[in-house]
């Protein structure tokens, strides 16, 4: 017979702290992989208990995307996949005792699990960002984010809500949202389409009483992006009915809207602030390794913090150093993925003590998508393509197809095509925008 606790110690316990584009993919395909002599024993925690792809985030927060029909929980896929899940928030590292400090548990403001501890032998960081406030006051206390599942639900229950109010007071509701970037742009051109759905379905008026205004500090949206297809992003946009403001600087926000500087407010009875990145709290704890400006963990080529060979990050809340770059891995999903293959392919042996190549990042293009309205993007520099320009359908399609490529991998093939075929049939018979 196998002695259980003998085999369970023999095992290299392998946490994974965030469960997002790269996270999850780590432990769903490291899971059941050894390390020469040793199995691997994988540990996902998160704080939310589903998983929802991060650029589908603002589609959910405006009601053209139900949560529960995108989600991944993770429960399911860790018994699908032989890994564990651990519910909870991590909150701190101790890189000595080599152990994850998670929050007390609270449901319905009652205590349930309190304060744990996980300990790893190998910890692997994938916790992504945060919307960063830059100390702007008022940011805190009256504005939403859009950075979870669980925050881009608790705006669209507050938006429906006060969308409906707007209505029968026969006064208009005024979104504001700060930061031009894809968050921001792809929200306001969502948010215009659930008020059209939503209207159809008889809240009439509601696109009549639905005001957008977008407010970004530089001098022009989509600052990442090609200038062409900023352009043209904005200028759809606008013809939308979104209020565009560049090259506008947001001081403060207060219960009423945005003040800017010169002392002029924008008003706004909903307030997003989608504007730069941050790294969360949780890398507080590791001050003492090496942090960007933003608090993102230096890693390098490996995607080891070169100080802590126990612990890798990756992501958005990695800041890689990597072989013939000199310029910094931009925080996108498209990073996040290519890095998460490299762990997945290379993790194993890299524990094992072994040799591997360096990590690397290939710029494959990017797309930006308005809604049911219209899509940009350009091609990557690789191979036949030279960075080409693309909009209309081709670009939609070629940003639906970044996620169903993600699920194929994520489920395999064939499940990721059913639920490709299953969310596509449901479309058909469910309303565009979410009404209850």
């Amino acid at each position: 017979m196998v002695d259980t606790m003998s085999s369970i110690s023999e095992s290299h316990r392998l946490v994974v702290v965030g469960g997002g584009v790269a996270g999850l993919d780590v432990a769903t395909h490291v899971a059941r992989k050894g390390t020469g002599d040793r199995q691997l024993e994988v540990t996902l925690i998160d704080r939310e208990p589903a998983y929802v792809w991060k650029p589908m985030l603002h589609t959910i927060a405006a009601g053209t995307s139900d949560a529960g029909a995108q989600e991944t929980v993770y429960a399911a896929q860790a018994r699908g996949h032989g890994f564990r899940y651990e519910y909870g928030e991590a909150i701190g590292v101790d890189r000595y005792a080599r152990e994850v400090k998670l929050a007390p548990l609270v449901i319905d403001g009652e205590e349930i699990v309190p304060t744990r501890t996980i300990s790893y032998d190998t910890l692997v960081l994938a916790v992504g960002s945060r919307a960063n406030d830059f100390g702007t006051p008022g940011v805190a206390e009256h504005c939403a984010s859009i950075d979870s599942r669980s925050d881009a639900i608790a705006f669209n229950d507050r938006l429906r809500v006060e969308l409906v109010k707007s209505v029968g007071a026969g006064q208009p509701l005024t979104v504001g949202i700060v930061g031009g970037g894809a968050t921001g742009v792809e929200l306001a051109a969502e948010l215009i389409e659930a008020a059209a759905v939503v209207e159809q379905y008889g809240v009439f008026g509601a696109s009549n009483h639905l005001r957008v205004v977008l407010i970004e500090s530089g001098p022009r949206l989509l600052a990442p992006f090609p200038e062409k297809v900023a352009a043209a992003a904005q200028t759809k946009l606008e013809q939308l009915g979104v209020i565009v403001r560049t090259g506008t600087r947001v001081i403060a926000v207060d219960p009423t809207g945005f003040r800017l500087s010169g002392d002029e407010l924008v008003s706004a009875g909903l307030k997003v602030w989608a504007a730069g990145i941050k790294a969360p709290p949780l890398l507080d704890s590791l001050n003492d390794l090496e942090r960007t400006r933003s608090g993102q963990l230096v890693v390098g080529p490996t995607l080891a913090v070169p100080r802590d060979p126990h612990i890798y990050a990756l992501g958005d809340c990695a800041s890689p150093q990597l072989p013939g770059r000199d310029t910094p891995v931009p925080a996108t999903a498209q990073a996040a993925n290519q890095h998460a293959r490299y762990l997945c392919r290379h993790l194993p042996a890299l524990i094992a003590g072994k040799q591997v190549r360096p990590a690397s990042y290939q710029d494959f293009g990017s797309l930006v998508s308005l809604g049911g309205f219209d899509a940009y993007g350009t091609l990557g520099r690789f191979g036949f393509f030279e960075g080409g320009f693309i909009r209309g359908r081709v670009a939609q399609l070629g940003h639906a197809m970044l996620y169903r490529s993600y699920q194929a991998r994520l489920h395999g093939l064939w499940k990721g095509t059913l639920l490709w075929l299953i969310d596509t049939l449901g479309r058909r018979v469910r309303p565009n925008a979410r009404l209850s």
